[in-house]
């Protein structure tokens, strides 16, 4: 994820620009109503991901907070490690060790969403994901709850991953320009499963993470075009939730499949200290801290807000590593044993 020029479709240098300016740290947005837009993209390993052209992600970067030493779960399997980036638990909480969710307890530990949606039901949350267990699980309960005033979700499988990621975004964009929300997450899977279907990180795949990196332009195009933006202190937070091995799988605890990354933009991250070790339940943490905190220590949450000062004693005490072996996950992994 270097900056480096390339020919698309979109106006790719004038528009990374403009988004470096637009969301560069200032005393402005800062005072603005604090908002959250998170955007997971599946199955991205950090050093694969510095080797694509990507620069709409660059440019969020260079003016923002960006790590590629975050620590996923154990299995780094998706159903685990999304459950972890967006409730802010390890699996020992939220109970999810696999691909088909059994075990899980989001009623006692549920998504930062569901979350603010209890503490603050006055904000208004969003969500647009194109992986369906993630929003419908056999026997109710998914990680996704019905709680999130709007929930978008879309079948990945049914309509092609490139395709479907496209869809999430446009209803994305949508609801950004026509409606006010508060906290809003958008999966794209397209990465993952390319990476599945070729079993390798080569050019597909690779094509795949730039597609992604389009997407993220179109959102952060749309968040800068709203009409109350400039009164606005939006928190960007782009993660993904596992890395990969260079057959496609993962699963394991090698570094290259346990590795992930995280890149936060806005007003907010201009006085963050430097990266140290951070891990993927930060993110929920991170995200619940930026509007106001409006949940309390009975949430327990192991994660720890990026920008938090490193001497918070109470911070510092529910960061437990994760815990566990793993599992060889191969092509089609994805797929739940329950739909």
């Amino acid at each position: 994820m270097t900056p480096r020029s390339r020919r698309i479709v979109l106006p790719a240098a004038a528009l990374s620009a403009a988004l470096a300016l637009v969301l560069a740290p200032n005393a402005t947005h800062a005072q603005g109503t604090p908002k959250v837009l998170v955007i997971g993209i599946d199955g991205v390993r950090p050093d694969v991901l510095a080797e694509v052209p990507t620069p709409f992600m660059d440019s969020l970067a260079a003016s923002g907070w960006y790590t590629a030493g975050t620590q996923t779960t154990t299995p780094s399997v998706s159903g685990p490690s999304w459950s972890s980036m967006l409730t802010g638990v390890w699996p020992a909480k939220h109970g999810v060790t696999d691909n088909g969710f059994e075990g899980r307890k989001y009623g006692q530990y549920p998504d930062f969403l569901t979350l603010l949606e209890r503490a603050r039901p006055e904000l208004a949350t969003f969500a647009a994901i194109d992986w369906l267990p993630l929003a419908s699980l056999e026997g109710g309960g998914p990680l996704l709850s019905a709680a999130i005033d709007t929930l978008v979700a879309h079948d990945g499988y049914e309509l092609g991953w490139a395709e479907a990621d496209a869809v999430v975004t446009a209803r994305a964009v949508l609801h950004l320009a026509g409606a006010d929300p508060d906290a809003a997450f958008v999966y794209l899977g397209n990465p993952d499963e390319t990476s599945h279907v070729h079993g390798s990180i080569g050019a597909e795949y690779r094509d795949a993470i730039a597609l992604s990196d389009r997407h993220v332009g179109i959102l952060i195009q749309a968040l800068q075009a709203r009409a109350a933006y400039l009164e606005e202190d939006w928190l960007v937070l782009i993660s993904t939730d596992h890395g990969r091995r260079a057959d496609g799988g993962h699963g394991g605890a090698s570094p290259e499949e346990m590795t992930t990354f995280i890149l936060a933009s806005g007003g907010a991250t201009r006085n963050w200290p430097a990266a140290e070790r951070t891990f993927i339940v930060d993110v929920a943490a991170t995200a619940l801290h930026h509007l106001g905190g409006p949940v309390d220590v009975s949430a327990d949450l192991d994660g720890r807000p990026l920008g938090s000062a490193r001497s918070d004693p109470l911070l510092s005490t529910r960061r437990p590593p994760p815990q566990g072996g793993g599992v060889r996950i191969g092509p089609d992994s994805r797929r739940p044993t329950r739909p």
